[in-house]
């Protein structure tokens, strides 16, 4: 019995629900597992993939009816796939969006149009694919296109597969191919290039993707539009002109730069941010046509940048905002707010700062903190109303602390490096109040700024 075949049995998957029904500890588990017959080889199989059930059921379900379903993936598949919120709202980018009803593609087609999932792993890119598409499965690992055809089924959608280098596929794809091939024309593509070859591995190299940016610009010429998933940090410099650069993600991340290309970049060389809400619905979007001289570093910063190693304090330089894009600097305002993520990845959120105050500004270089003297709106910005500021020196903090009567504290840090529990316990906050601390930089030098949120 192969492995998924096993995890996709009625007495497995009965197994699991009861399991999990009965809140049974790991020793329950395998001892049940154990007395059911079970081989030590299967019995490691179903308890890794039983880890796997609820982190599924709550990246993928929204409904009573898809919380109960089992899907086949393991820990790096599940890692690296879209969740729910995001494939929804991505769903509305393809012809007639989530209306299953429309025309519109088979009016511009002269058939039903069919998308190809490049590198389609369990399948969080097609998931949520338009009822009025076909879709078809690519990738080079047999076990992931196991867990693909399981997926859709699961989803009540019908998919073919093809084990191929998507590489070559998007060649064959311009020309119609014999049936004995498995192959047709293809209107649309959607990628999701690895990132991670191992479970575990920490990818730092954003550029290290399997197939590269380059092969993907290339993939995207062979079809009449699609999108490519990359990590937001990805460089936007490396980009092509012509395409469309969005930013996805909830009030507290942003997971990922999404790039269209062809028919599906209806608004090419723009950027935009876009926070998502758990149904898939947009809560806040920002525009800005693209400037690729945001993009690059001046030769000033970027030397800083190379220097860091070798300096300390003030002299260093913090990135955690953009270049030439930045605000101007300042002082420390009344309120002290902290861009979406989204806003931040896309270099809009200087715009969106000076849109509700003119006077809004950086109090150092390089750490998106933006001040002013009117609050920051939600959803684009968390605002704090600035209660005090001082040093970062234990004695200085505990007494800001102490005349605020503040015992309960949340740290925040940028541009600043050290263990948040341990200066916890350090400060040891006596009081009745409860506030923010950051641990920042102001014009380089550490500062501790003290804050309750608006």
């Amino acid at each position: 019995m192969q492995p998924w075949d096993l995890l996709a049995s009625d007495s497995v998957q009965g197994f699991i629900e009861e399991a999990l029904t009965r809140k049974w500890d790991a020793l329950q588990v395998s001892t049940a597992l154990q007395k059911a017959g079970y081989s030590n080889e299967d019995r490691a199989a179903i308890m890794d993939y039983m880890a796997l059930v609820p982190k599924f059921r709550e990246k993928f379900a929204n409904n009573e009816t898809a919380r109960g379903m089992f899907l086949l993936c393991d820990k790096l598949a599940l890692e690296q796939s879209t969740a729910q919120d995001i494939g929804r709202w991505k769903a509305n980018l393809w012809p007639h969006g989530n209306d299953a009803t429309s025309d519109a593609t088979e009016n511009a087609t002269g058939a039903d149009a069919e998308v190809h999932d490049l590198c389609c792993g369990m399948g969080g890119d097609s998931f949520y694919l338009p009822a009025g598409l076909k879709v078809t499965g690519v990738d080079l690992d047999e076990n992931r296109l196991a867990m693909y055809s399981h997926n859709m089924q699961a989803f009540g959608k019908n998919a073919r597969t093809i084990c191929a280098d998507v590489r070559q596929v998007a060649h064959e794809n311009d020309a119609k191919m014999p049936a004995s091939a498995g192959m047709t024309k293809t209107d649309y593509f959607t990628i999701d290039p690895a990132r991670r070859a191992l479970e575990g591995e920490n990818q730092r190299d954003l550029k290290n993707l399997t197939p590269t940016l380059e092969e993907v610009i290339e993939i995207s010429r062979h079809y009449r539009g699609g999108m490519a998933k990359l990590p937001p940090g990805y460089p936007p410099a490396e980009i092509p002109d012509g395409t469309e650069i969005l930013y996805l993600g909830g009030h507290s991340d942003c997971r990922e730069c999404l790039v269209l290309f062809g028919e599906l970049a209806k608004h090419p060389d723009t950027v935009r941010a876009i926070i998502v809400g758990k149904a898939g619905e947009t809560l806040a979007e920002w525009t800005r046509r693209r400037d690729r001289s945001l993009e690059t570093l001046d030769d000033d910063l970027q030397e800083k940048l190379d220097r860091n190693d070798s300096l300390e304090g003030k002299d260093r330089t913090y990135r955690t905002a953009t270049s030439r894009s930045d605000l101007p600097l300042g002082e420390i305002g009344k309120y002290i707010a902290e861009p979406a993520p989204v806003l931040i990845r896309s270099r809009i959120f200087n715009e969106a700062a000076l849109a509700h105050d003119p006077d809004a500004h950086l109090i150092s270089e390089g750490i998106a903190y933006v001040s002013s003297d009117k609050p920051l709106p939600a959803p684009g910005f968390s605002c704090y109303e600035v209660l005090a500021h001082t040093e970062i020196a234990t004695g200085a903090v505990r007494s800001m602390l102490k005349e605020h009567d503040i015992g309960k504290i949340t740290l925040k840090l940028r541009g600043v490096k050290l263990d948040p529990d341990a200066e916890a316990k350090r400060l040891k906050p006596k009081g009745k109040n409860s506030a923010i601390l950051f641990y920042t930089r102001f014009r380089g030098e550490k500062i501790a700024i003290l804050a309750k949120k608006l």
